[in-house]
Protein backbone atom coordinates (compact mmCIF):
# COMPACT_ATOMS: atom_id res chain seq x y z
CA UNK A 1 0.00 0.00 0.00
CA UNK A 2 1.30 3.99 -0.81
CA UNK A 3 1.99 6.19 1.73
CA UNK A 4 -0.04 9.22 2.28
CA UNK A 5 0.49 11.88 0.52
CA UNK A 6 3.90 13.79 1.24
CA UNK A 7 2.14 17.48 -0.12
CA UNK A 8 -1.66 17.30 -0.81
CA UNK A 9 -3.21 17.12 -4.20
CA UNK A 10 -4.24 21.10 -4.95
CA UNK A 11 -6.26 21.78 -8.30
CA UNK A 12 -4.09 24.09 -10.59
CA UNK A 13 -5.92 26.81 -11.38
CA UNK A 14 -3.29 29.08 -12.31
CA UNK A 15 -2.43 30.30 -15.87
CA UNK A 16 1.37 29.69 -16.07
CA UNK A 17 1.96 25.68 -15.19
CA UNK A 18 5.17 26.04 -12.35
CA UNK A 19 5.70 22.13 -13.19
CA UNK A 20 6.32 23.13 -16.90
CA UNK A 21 8.35 26.06 -16.28
CA UNK A 22 10.60 24.04 -13.69
CA UNK A 23 11.27 21.34 -16.28
CA UNK A 24 12.55 24.10 -19.01
CA UNK A 25 14.74 25.13 -16.13
CA UNK A 26 15.96 21.72 -14.82
CA UNK A 27 16.89 21.12 -18.83
CA UNK A 28 18.68 24.21 -19.03
CA UNK A 29 20.86 23.79 -16.08
CA UNK A 30 22.05 20.51 -17.23
CA UNK A 31 20.09 18.11 -15.33
CA UNK A 32 19.08 15.21 -17.51
CA UNK A 33 16.05 12.69 -16.73
CA UNK A 34 15.39 9.69 -18.39
CA UNK A 35 12.81 9.24 -21.25
CA UNK A 36 11.46 5.93 -19.13
CA UNK A 37 10.14 8.58 -16.17
CA UNK A 38 7.76 11.60 -15.79
CA UNK A 39 7.03 14.24 -13.15
CA UNK A 40 3.12 14.19 -12.88
CA UNK A 41 0.99 15.57 -10.76
CA UNK A 42 -1.26 12.83 -11.79
CA UNK A 43 -1.61 8.93 -10.73
CA UNK A 44 0.97 9.83 -7.35
CA UNK A 45 0.30 9.84 -4.03
CA UNK A 46 0.95 13.54 -3.73
CA UNK A 47 0.68 16.59 -5.42
CA UNK A 48 3.92 15.74 -7.08
CA UNK A 49 5.42 12.74 -7.86
CA UNK A 50 7.64 10.66 -10.71
CA UNK A 51 6.27 8.27 -12.66
CA UNK A 52 7.70 5.03 -14.61
CA UNK A 53 6.78 5.72 -18.31
CA UNK A 54 8.37 2.16 -19.04
CA UNK A 55 9.76 -0.61 -17.31
CA UNK A 56 13.05 0.49 -15.50
CA UNK A 57 15.32 -1.97 -14.27
CA UNK A 58 17.72 -2.39 -10.92
CA UNK A 59 20.85 -0.33 -11.36
CA UNK A 60 19.16 2.65 -14.28
CA UNK A 61 20.01 6.54 -13.95
CA UNK A 62 16.62 7.77 -13.57
CA UNK A 63 18.11 11.64 -13.61
CA UNK A 64 21.42 13.22 -13.08
CA UNK A 65 21.49 16.32 -11.23
CA UNK A 66 24.76 18.68 -11.67
CA UNK A 67 26.34 19.90 -8.20
CA UNK A 68 25.84 23.63 -10.03
CA UNK A 69 22.41 22.97 -9.95
CA UNK A 70 21.87 22.22 -6.26
CA UNK A 71 20.80 25.29 -3.90
CA UNK A 72 22.34 26.12 -0.50
CA UNK A 73 25.17 28.54 0.69
CA UNK A 74 28.03 28.06 -1.76
CA UNK A 75 25.85 28.35 -4.63
CA UNK A 76 23.45 31.27 -3.83
CA UNK A 77 23.88 34.95 -5.02
CA UNK A 78 24.66 36.12 -1.39
CA UNK A 79 27.64 32.83 -0.91
CA UNK A 80 29.95 35.87 -0.68
CA UNK A 81 28.08 37.72 2.57
CA UNK A 82 27.25 34.66 4.41
CA UNK A 83 30.55 33.03 4.65
CA UNK A 84 32.02 36.30 4.96
CA UNK A 85 30.20 36.89 8.16
CA UNK A 86 30.08 33.27 8.84
CA UNK A 87 30.97 33.15 11.78
CA UNK A 88 27.78 35.41 13.05
CA UNK A 89 25.66 32.61 11.69
CA UNK A 90 26.24 29.51 13.72
CA UNK A 91 23.49 27.91 15.69
CA UNK A 92 22.66 24.83 17.05
CA UNK A 93 20.75 23.75 14.10
CA UNK A 94 23.70 24.41 11.88
CA UNK A 95 20.43 25.38 9.29
CA UNK A 96 20.84 29.14 9.07
CA UNK A 97 22.90 29.61 6.79
CA UNK A 98 20.53 27.75 3.82
CA UNK A 99 17.77 29.32 5.44
CA UNK A 100 19.06 33.01 5.02
CA UNK A 101 20.07 31.47 1.49
CA UNK A 102 16.14 30.40 1.03
CA UNK A 103 14.90 33.84 2.32
CA UNK A 104 16.78 35.67 -0.12
CA UNK A 105 16.32 33.22 -3.06
CA UNK A 106 12.27 32.69 -2.43
CA UNK A 107 11.28 36.68 -2.41
CA UNK A 108 14.10 37.58 -4.74
CA UNK A 109 11.78 38.21 -8.31
CA UNK A 110 15.34 37.31 -10.14
CA UNK A 111 16.72 34.46 -8.07
CA UNK A 112 18.21 31.58 -10.63
CA UNK A 113 16.16 29.10 -8.73
CA UNK A 114 12.78 31.01 -8.92
CA UNK A 115 11.44 28.32 -11.38
CA UNK A 116 12.15 25.23 -8.97
CA UNK A 117 11.17 27.72 -5.50
CA UNK A 118 8.01 28.80 -7.25
CA UNK A 119 6.41 25.34 -6.94
CA UNK A 120 5.89 26.48 -3.53
CA UNK A 121 3.81 29.61 -3.94
CA UNK A 122 3.15 30.01 -0.04
CA UNK A 123 4.00 26.87 1.96
CA UNK A 124 0.29 26.17 2.97
CA UNK A 125 0.66 22.75 1.71
CA UNK A 126 3.56 22.09 4.23
CA UNK A 127 1.38 20.44 7.07
CA UNK A 128 3.42 19.41 9.96
CA UNK A 129 2.89 19.19 13.43
CA UNK A 130 3.91 22.49 13.99
CA UNK A 131 1.67 24.79 11.70
CA UNK A 132 -1.37 22.69 14.07
CA UNK A 133 -2.59 24.26 17.31
CA UNK A 134 -0.90 23.62 20.33
CA UNK A 135 -4.14 22.43 21.57
CA UNK A 136 -4.83 19.83 18.34
CA UNK A 137 -1.44 18.57 18.62
CA UNK A 138 -1.36 17.75 22.55
CA UNK A 139 -4.97 16.11 21.76
CA UNK A 140 -4.73 14.01 18.79
CA UNK A 141 -0.92 13.24 19.83
CA UNK A 142 -0.45 12.93 23.62
CA UNK A 143 1.75 10.54 24.08
CA UNK A 144 3.21 10.25 21.36
CA UNK A 145 6.26 12.29 21.94
CA UNK A 146 5.59 14.36 18.79
CA UNK A 147 3.87 17.44 20.72
CA UNK A 148 7.23 17.73 23.10
CA UNK A 149 9.48 17.77 20.20
CA UNK A 150 7.46 20.56 18.46
CA UNK A 151 7.21 22.52 21.35
CA UNK A 152 11.27 22.87 21.17
CA UNK A 153 11.13 22.90 18.00
CA UNK A 154 9.07 26.43 18.00
CA UNK A 155 11.48 27.64 20.88
CA UNK A 156 14.52 26.94 19.08
CA UNK A 157 13.47 28.73 15.82
CA UNK A 158 11.83 31.60 17.43
CA UNK A 159 15.51 32.01 19.27
CA UNK A 160 17.35 31.23 16.20
CA UNK A 161 15.42 34.03 14.55
CA UNK A 162 15.80 36.49 17.20
CA UNK A 163 19.36 35.60 18.47
CA UNK A 164 21.25 34.99 14.98
CA UNK A 165 19.00 35.85 11.81
CA UNK A 166 17.30 39.28 12.78
CA UNK A 167 20.36 41.16 13.82
CA UNK A 168 22.08 39.63 10.83
CA UNK A 169 19.43 40.61 7.94
CA UNK A 170 18.92 43.79 9.89
CA UNK A 171 22.52 44.70 9.24
CA UNK A 172 22.49 43.84 5.27
CA UNK A 173 18.83 45.80 4.39
CA UNK A 174 20.07 45.83 0.53
CA UNK A 175 19.60 41.88 0.98
CA UNK A 176 17.19 40.92 3.63
CA UNK A 177 13.92 43.06 4.75
CA UNK A 178 12.68 42.03 8.61
CA UNK A 179 9.14 43.25 6.88
CA UNK A 180 9.53 40.98 4.48
CA UNK A 181 11.55 38.31 6.08
CA UNK A 182 9.40 37.06 8.97
CA UNK A 183 9.49 34.77 11.41
CA UNK A 184 6.31 33.53 10.14
CA UNK A 185 8.20 32.76 6.72
CA UNK A 186 11.39 31.45 8.29
CA UNK A 187 9.73 28.89 10.50
CA UNK A 188 7.92 27.94 7.08
CA UNK A 189 11.46 27.54 5.49
CA UNK A 190 12.26 25.64 8.57
CA UNK A 191 9.52 23.14 8.16
CA UNK A 192 10.34 23.05 4.07
CA UNK A 193 13.94 22.46 4.86
CA UNK A 194 12.56 19.90 7.23
CA UNK A 195 10.73 17.84 4.60
CA UNK A 196 12.98 18.73 1.53
CA UNK A 197 16.29 19.20 2.27
CA UNK A 198 19.28 16.19 1.57
CA UNK A 199 22.16 16.22 3.24
CA UNK A 200 25.26 14.65 1.93
CA UNK A 201 26.84 11.48 3.61
CA UNK A 202 30.55 11.91 5.50
CA UNK A 203 33.14 10.40 3.07
CA UNK A 204 34.46 7.05 4.47
CA UNK A 205 38.10 7.11 6.11
CA UNK A 206 40.21 4.58 4.11
CA UNK A 207 41.27 1.56 6.24
CA UNK A 208 44.53 3.15 6.94
CA UNK A 209 43.18 6.05 8.52
CA UNK A 210 40.69 4.49 11.06
CA UNK A 211 42.19 3.53 13.72
CA UNK A 212 43.98 6.70 14.05
CA UNK A 213 40.72 8.20 13.58
CA UNK A 214 38.42 6.62 15.57
CA UNK A 215 38.13 9.07 18.06
CA UNK A 216 37.45 12.01 15.96
CA UNK A 217 35.13 10.11 13.48
CA UNK A 218 32.72 10.16 16.00
CA UNK A 219 33.04 14.01 16.56
CA UNK A 220 32.39 15.19 12.60
CA UNK A 221 30.08 17.44 12.28
CA UNK A 222 27.47 16.72 9.62
CA UNK A 223 27.15 17.92 6.12
CA UNK A 224 24.86 21.21 6.05
CA UNK A 225 21.69 20.50 4.22
CA UNK A 226 21.05 21.58 1.11
CA UNK A 227 18.02 21.53 -1.55
CA UNK A 228 18.24 19.04 -4.43
CA UNK A 229 15.90 19.83 -7.18
CA UNK A 230 14.07 17.24 -9.30
CA UNK A 231 15.53 14.70 -6.04
CA UNK A 232 12.84 16.17 -3.87
CA UNK A 233 10.02 15.84 -6.26
CA UNK A 234 9.77 11.47 -5.45
CA UNK A 235 7.80 10.52 -2.32
CA UNK A 236 9.21 8.21 0.21
CA UNK A 237 7.97 5.00 1.33
CA UNK A 238 10.35 2.83 3.38
CA UNK A 239 9.90 -0.19 0.94
CA UNK A 240 11.38 2.49 -1.78
CA UNK A 241 12.85 1.38 -5.30
CA UNK A 242 14.92 4.65 -6.16
CA UNK A 243 17.67 5.69 -4.01
CA UNK A 244 19.99 9.18 -4.47
CA UNK A 245 23.59 8.56 -4.92
CA UNK A 246 26.48 10.97 -4.41
CA UNK A 247 29.42 11.45 -6.83
CA UNK A 248 32.43 14.35 -6.84
CA UNK A 249 30.23 16.11 -10.34
CA UNK A 250 26.88 15.16 -9.67
CA UNK A 251 23.82 13.32 -7.80
CA UNK A 252 21.86 10.57 -9.71
CA UNK A 253 18.93 9.04 -9.01
CA UNK A 254 19.34 5.49 -9.41
CA UNK A 255 16.77 2.39 -9.77
CA UNK A 256 17.00 0.00 -6.67
CA UNK A 257 15.18 -2.74 -8.36
CA UNK A 258 12.91 -3.35 -10.78
CA UNK A 259 9.69 -0.32 -11.65
CA UNK A 260 6.82 -1.53 -13.86
CA UNK A 261 5.28 0.67 -16.13
CA UNK A 262 2.96 2.91 -14.71
CA UNK A 263 4.10 2.38 -11.28
CA UNK A 264 5.08 5.55 -8.96
CA UNK A 265 8.94 5.65 -8.14
CA UNK A 266 9.82 6.12 -4.12
CA UNK A 267 12.80 7.23 -2.74
CA UNK A 268 13.64 7.10 1.19
CA UNK A 269 14.16 9.15 3.71
CA UNK A 270 15.81 6.83 5.82
CA UNK A 271 14.40 4.35 8.51
CA UNK A 272 11.53 6.88 9.78
CA UNK A 273 8.89 5.87 12.55
CA UNK A 274 5.43 7.22 11.89
CA UNK A 275 6.53 10.01 14.73
CA UNK A 276 9.33 11.47 13.05
CA UNK A 277 7.31 11.13 9.18
CA UNK A 278 4.79 12.77 10.71
CA UNK A 279 6.82 15.60 12.82
CA UNK A 280 9.69 16.20 10.14
CA UNK A 281 8.41 15.72 7.01
CA UNK A 282 3.82 16.38 7.82
CA UNK A 283 2.93 12.66 6.31
CA UNK A 284 2.68 9.34 7.82
CA UNK A 285 2.91 5.59 6.19
CA UNK A 286 -0.05 3.17 6.86
CA UNK A 287 1.29 1.87 10.25
CA UNK A 288 1.05 -2.01 9.07
CA UNK A 289 3.49 -1.46 6.19
CA UNK A 290 6.02 0.96 8.14
CA UNK A 291 8.37 -1.67 8.90
CA UNK A 292 10.93 1.17 10.55
CA UNK A 293 8.17 1.94 13.65
CA UNK A 294 9.00 2.45 16.87
CA UNK A 295 7.63 3.42 20.32
CA UNK A 296 9.43 4.68 23.28
CA UNK A 297 9.63 3.70 26.57
CA UNK A 298 10.81 6.27 29.52
CA UNK A 299 13.35 5.66 31.67
CA UNK A 300 11.60 7.04 34.01
CA UNK A 301 8.20 4.48 33.71
CA UNK A 302 10.86 1.52 34.56
CA UNK A 303 12.09 3.31 37.45
CA UNK A 304 8.93 4.11 39.14
CA UNK A 305 7.47 0.51 38.49
CA UNK A 306 11.03 -0.63 40.00
CA UNK A 307 9.85 1.98 42.72
CA UNK A 308 6.83 0.95 43.62
CA UNK A 309 5.51 -0.41 47.35
CA UNK A 310 9.44 0.76 48.69
CA UNK A 311 8.81 1.41 52.22
CA UNK A 312 12.05 1.72 54.18
CA UNK A 313 14.65 4.36 54.17
CA UNK A 314 17.19 1.53 53.34
CA UNK A 315 15.17 0.79 50.23
CA UNK A 316 14.50 4.64 49.27
CA UNK A 317 17.97 5.57 49.66
CA UNK A 318 19.19 2.68 47.51
CA UNK A 319 16.38 3.51 45.28
CA UNK A 320 17.77 6.66 44.96
CA UNK A 321 21.14 5.79 44.47
CA UNK A 322 20.04 3.53 41.49
CA UNK A 323 18.14 6.59 39.63
CA UNK A 324 21.90 8.82 40.21
CA UNK A 325 23.66 6.15 38.95
CA UNK A 326 21.20 5.89 36.00
CA UNK A 327 21.34 9.52 35.25
CA UNK A 328 25.26 9.26 35.01
CA UNK A 329 25.11 6.31 33.07
CA UNK A 330 22.29 7.30 30.34
CA UNK A 331 23.63 10.59 29.94
CA UNK A 332 20.88 12.29 27.38
CA UNK A 333 19.31 9.20 26.78
CA UNK A 334 15.78 9.28 27.96
CA UNK A 335 13.43 6.58 26.95
CA UNK A 336 14.45 2.88 25.65
CA UNK A 337 13.09 2.27 22.04
CA UNK A 338 11.36 -0.64 20.61
CA UNK A 339 10.64 -1.31 16.84
CA UNK A 340 8.64 -4.32 15.21
CA UNK A 341 11.35 -6.59 16.42
CA UNK A 342 12.71 -6.13 20.01
CA UNK A 343 14.67 -3.31 21.22
CA UNK A 344 16.43 -1.31 19.17
CA UNK A 345 18.28 -0.05 21.85
CA UNK A 346 19.48 -2.86 23.55
CA UNK A 347 22.48 -2.13 25.47
CA UNK A 348 20.76 0.71 27.53
CA UNK A 349 17.53 -0.92 28.59
CA UNK A 350 20.04 -3.91 29.54
CA UNK A 351 22.00 -1.62 31.81
CA UNK A 352 18.91 0.15 33.14
CA UNK A 353 17.21 -3.62 34.32
CA UNK A 354 20.73 -4.45 35.67
CA UNK A 355 20.57 -1.07 37.45
CA UNK A 356 17.20 -1.00 38.34
CA UNK A 357 17.48 -4.39 39.78
CA UNK A 358 20.74 -5.03 42.02
CA UNK A 359 19.97 -5.76 45.39
CA UNK A 360 21.86 -3.98 48.48
CA UNK A 361 25.17 -6.45 48.65
CA UNK A 362 24.93 -6.27 44.17
CA UNK A 363 25.20 -2.38 43.99
CA UNK A 364 27.56 -2.09 46.65
CA UNK A 365 30.01 -4.80 44.69
CA UNK A 366 29.26 -2.85 41.61
CA UNK A 367 30.52 0.40 43.05
CA UNK A 368 33.29 -1.26 44.69
CA UNK A 369 34.25 -2.29 41.19
CA UNK A 370 33.42 0.52 39.36
CA UNK A 371 31.00 -1.23 37.14
CA UNK A 372 30.56 -5.00 35.86
CA UNK A 373 32.08 -7.19 32.98
CA UNK A 374 30.80 -6.04 29.68
CA UNK A 375 28.14 -9.11 28.45
CA UNK A 376 28.60 -9.79 24.40
CA UNK A 377 26.76 -7.59 22.49
CA UNK A 378 25.54 -10.24 20.43
CA UNK A 379 23.33 -11.60 23.53
CA UNK A 380 22.19 -8.72 24.33
CA UNK A 381 21.03 -8.20 21.19
CA UNK A 382 19.39 -11.54 21.03
CA UNK A 383 17.73 -11.07 24.56
CA UNK A 384 16.24 -8.12 23.93
CA UNK A 385 14.33 -9.33 20.60
CA UNK A 386 11.11 -10.57 20.04
CA UNK A 387 12.35 -14.08 20.28
CA UNK A 388 14.63 -13.47 23.05
CA UNK A 389 11.96 -11.28 25.22
CA UNK A 390 10.03 -14.10 26.82
CA UNK A 391 12.81 -15.90 28.19
CA UNK A 392 13.83 -13.00 30.16
CA UNK A 393 14.22 -13.86 34.18
CA UNK A 394 11.04 -12.82 35.70
CA UNK A 395 12.11 -9.51 37.44
CA UNK A 396 13.39 -8.17 34.35
CA UNK A 397 10.00 -8.90 32.54
CA UNK A 398 7.78 -7.32 35.47
CA UNK A 399 9.52 -4.12 34.90
CA UNK A 400 9.06 -4.03 30.93
CA UNK A 401 5.70 -5.15 30.89
CA UNK A 402 4.16 -2.81 33.93
CA UNK A 403 6.60 0.42 32.06
CA UNK A 404 4.77 -0.58 28.80
CA UNK A 405 1.62 -0.44 30.62
CA UNK A 406 2.64 2.71 31.56
CA UNK A 407 3.17 3.81 28.51
CA UNK A 408 -0.13 3.26 27.17
CA UNK A 409 -1.93 4.44 29.31
CA UNK A 410 0.31 7.97 28.84
CA UNK A 411 -1.87 8.26 25.54
CA UNK A 412 -4.70 9.23 28.11
CA UNK A 413 -7.66 7.76 25.23
CA UNK A 414 -8.89 4.78 26.87
CA UNK A 415 -9.99 3.41 30.35
CA UNK A 416 -8.53 0.14 29.15
CA UNK A 417 -5.28 -0.31 27.63
CA UNK A 418 -6.46 -2.99 25.32
CA UNK A 419 -9.88 -0.88 24.55
CA UNK A 420 -7.28 1.82 23.07
CA UNK A 421 -5.61 0.38 20.70
CA UNK A 422 -8.14 -2.21 19.64
CA UNK A 423 -10.96 1.08 18.74
CA UNK A 424 -7.99 2.37 16.86
CA UNK A 425 -7.88 -0.76 15.03
CA UNK A 426 -11.40 -0.28 14.35
CA UNK A 427 -11.49 2.56 13.22
CA UNK A 428 -8.60 2.81 11.11
CA UNK A 429 -10.72 -0.90 9.52
CA UNK A 430 -13.91 1.33 9.05
CA UNK A 431 -13.10 2.86 5.83
CA UNK A 432 -15.59 5.18 5.53
CA UNK A 433 -15.42 6.16 9.38
CA UNK A 434 -11.57 6.99 8.57
CA UNK A 435 -12.14 8.46 5.32
CA UNK A 436 -14.26 10.67 7.09
CA UNK A 437 -11.65 11.90 9.35
CA UNK A 438 -9.34 15.05 8.87
CA UNK A 439 -5.94 14.34 7.44
CA UNK A 440 -4.85 15.57 10.81
CA UNK A 441 -6.84 13.41 12.69
CA UNK A 442 -5.60 10.50 9.89
CA UNK A 443 -1.90 10.98 10.33
CA UNK A 444 -2.25 11.22 14.53
CA UNK A 445 -4.00 7.71 14.81
CA UNK A 446 -1.21 6.17 12.54
CA UNK A 447 1.17 7.49 14.64
CA UNK A 448 -0.74 6.47 18.10
CA UNK A 449 -1.89 2.96 16.80
CA UNK A 450 0.98 2.19 15.08
CA UNK A 451 3.05 2.81 18.62
CA UNK A 452 0.26 1.46 20.81
CA UNK A 453 0.73 -1.92 18.96
CA UNK A 454 4.03 -2.04 19.46
CA UNK A 455 3.45 -1.85 22.92
CA UNK A 456 0.96 -4.10 23.33
CA UNK A 457 3.20 -6.37 21.70
CA UNK A 458 5.67 -5.72 24.28
CA UNK A 459 3.98 -6.53 26.59
CA UNK A 460 2.23 -9.73 24.92
CA UNK A 461 5.63 -11.18 25.29
CA UNK A 462 7.06 -10.38 28.38
CA UNK A 463 3.87 -11.38 30.04
CA UNK A 464 3.93 -15.02 28.90
CA UNK A 465 5.71 -16.52 31.96
CA UNK A 466 4.11 -14.34 34.60
CA UNK A 467 2.18 -16.33 36.32
CA UNK A 468 4.32 -19.69 35.64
Amino acid sequence: MATKAKRPKVDDGSEINPLQDFLQWCNRVGLVLSNKVCVSKEGTVAEYGMLAEDNIEEGEVLFTIPRSALLHQETTEVSVVLNKESSSLESPSGWVPLLLTLLYEYTSPRSHWKPYLSLWTDFKTLDHPMFWSKEERDGLLRGTGVPDAVDTDLANIQREYTEVVLPFITKHPDLWNPDTHTLELYTQLVAFVMAYSFQEPQEEDSEDDDDEEDEDEEEKVPNPPMMVPMADMLNHVSNHNANLEFTPGSLKMVCVRPIRKGEEVFNTYGQMANWQLLHMYGFTEPYRSNGNDTADVPVSNLYQVATQGVQSDVDRRLAEEHREVLCRMMQEKGAIVFGKQGCLTDAELHTVLKVLCMSKEEFSEFKDNEGWEEDEEDEISLAFSNEGLPGLKASWKRLIHEAARLTVRSYGDMEEEEGGVKSDQALMEDKAAFEALSSRKQQALQVRCGQKSILHRLMELTESRLQQ
